[in-house]
């Protein structure tokens, strides 16, 4: 974009270049239209009281019917929550379920070939990570499910740097994804994992939300959880889902959480 802009004319300028324009039917036709009459106050009037009625009608602005907001849509997130249905009434779509589905036409061979080709993509980023970072480690790939999933293991420099929150595993994900969807034009949910981070993890996140489970069973008011980021969250509403009771996501950014529900 060029943003570079001409001097402003003065108005002085400006009029003489709009009196030098001839009329749009130019000719006979611009003079006859010069010797119009011209038009009453009466015409004047009407004339301004419909411009208004035009104006007034464009500046009317469309709402939600209900007032609420639009669907949310985060940016890329790092797990695969199910849809949770939030206070304002719109309906939140998780990121990994608002970016584009797999193609229904894929073929299971398709689909194979695609998440491995991901993996190959994150293998040599993170292998070229770990050479300029002067960091061991060897790279193992899988698919797992749905996605792709490369795990870093023995490298136990990389893994004591990510404990005990795992923060710089969420951020090696979304840049390992990101040189993937660089590379494939489309983005990816590839799964990332530290010397086995995200298993062990998971089994703690099991066991708290099971306790969060059996307090929100034994008593009538919701039971909140402290913050997590998408992959904790999803953990935590499959086991409420398991054991039969409602779970749902509430707040924003760092402190979103899971708040399990009593049976109704």
């Amino acid at each position: 974009m060029n943003d570079t802009t001409p001097d402003a004319r003065t108005a002085d300028e400006s009029d003489e270049q709009l009196s030098a324009v001839p009329e749009p039917g130019g000719g006979e036709q611009g003079l006859a239209a010069s010797d119009a009459p011209a038009p009453t106050s009466d015409e004047v009037v009407e004339a301004s009281e419909a411009d208004t009625t035009l104006e007034g009608a464009e500046t009317v602005e469309t709402v939600a019917p209900d007032g609420g907001d639009i669907a949310q849509v985060p940016g890329s997130d790092t797990g695969a929550e199910d849809a949770q249905v939030t206070h304002a009434g719109a309906v939140e779509v998780p990121a990994e379920d608002s970016a584009e589905s797999d193609d229904p036409a894929e073929s299971t061979e398709e689909r194979m070939r695609r998440l491995e080709e991901e993996g190959d993509i994150a293998a040599d980023y993170l292998e070229e990570l770990l050479d300029i970072t002067d960091l061991d480690g060897d790279i193992d790939i899988d698919v797992d499910g749905d996605r792709a999933s490369v795990e870093i293991a023995g490298a136990d420099r990389l893994a004591k740097l990510n404990r005990p929150k795992g923060e710089l595993l969420d951020a090696l994900q979304e840049l390992t994804r990101l040189a993937v969807q660089t590379r494939t034009g489309n983005r990816s949910r590839l799964m990332l994992d530290i010397g086995g981070f995200r298993a062990e993890h998971k089994d703690s996140l099991e066991d708290l939300a099971e306790k969060a489970v059996a307090e929100a069973k034994s008593g009538d008011s919701p039971v909140p959880l402290r913050a997590m980021n998408p992959f904790e969250r999803k953990v935590v509403h499959d086991v409420a889902k398991r054991e039969g009771l409602r779970s749902e996501s509430d707040g924003d950014g760092k402190n979103r959480h899971v708040v399990i529900y009593p049976e109704s």
